[in-house]
Formats: structure tokens, sequence, C-alpha cells
């Protein structure tokens, strides 16, 4: 089982930026998708960006909400994913959480193989 630690949240003003952090425990094919999902109060679970561990920044997945703001990249050792997230807005206000499958199709249906405990992002 793949423990993943997320860490980087924080408060910030509009327009502002955070980077989030995700390491792993270990790397295993049923966590070569790793991705960022958050979470708000009364709101749907979002899969914002994704990759595969094995691919690299080429498989990257973002939401249409996020696309131009946030980056996700990792470490050359694949055990820390990032999220870089610039021009942050009210709306990206949630919880995140990083969050591992084998395929990215697995990873968006939310059926994941680890999640992490999450880390708040609030914007104001």
């Amino acid at each position: 089982h793949v423990q993943l630690v997320e860490s980087g949240g924080g408060s910030v003003q509009a327009g502002g930026s955070l980077r989030l952090s995700c390491t792993a425990s270990e790397y295993t094919d049923s966590s070569d998708y790793v991705g960022w999902v958050r979470q708000a109060p009364g709101k749907e679970r979002e899969g914002v960006a994704g990759i595969v561990r094995s691919v690299g920044a080429g498989s990257a997945y973002y939401a249409d909400s996020v696309k131009g703001r946030f980056t996700i990249s990792q470490d050359n050792a694949k055990t820390t994913v990032y999220l870089q997230m610039n021009n942050l807005r009210p709306e990206d206000t949630a919880m995140y959480y990083c969050a591992t499958a084998p395929v990215f199709d697995v990873w968006y249906r939310s059926a994941y193989t680890s999640r992490g405990q999450g880390t708040q992002v609030t914007v104001s």
C-alpha cells in the first residue's frame, strides 16, 4: 500500500501562487498514475491534474478549470509530484489530495489505489 504525504497548502490572495508537493513511499505499477484531486464543501470532487510517473511531463492532464494556471511535474527519482498553482482564484479554494491509480481512466473515475490526507488551499 503506497503512502502519500502532501504539503504546501496555505492561504493566499487571488492572483497569488502556491506549490503543492506529494511524496510517495514507493513506486508500484498500481500507482503509475498520480494526480491532484480537489474537493470543496458542497461541490463535487474534481481531478485537476495528473501525470503518468513512468512517462513524465508529456503525459500531463489538466482539467479545463486550471489549464494555463496549474502545472504538474515530478522529480527525477519519480517519488515526489508537484503542483505549481499560479494566478489562483477564490474558486480554487478546496482540500487538495494526491491520489494514485494504475492508469488515467481509473484515476479519473476516482477508483484510487492510494490517497493522501490532503492539504488545504484557501484563496481570498
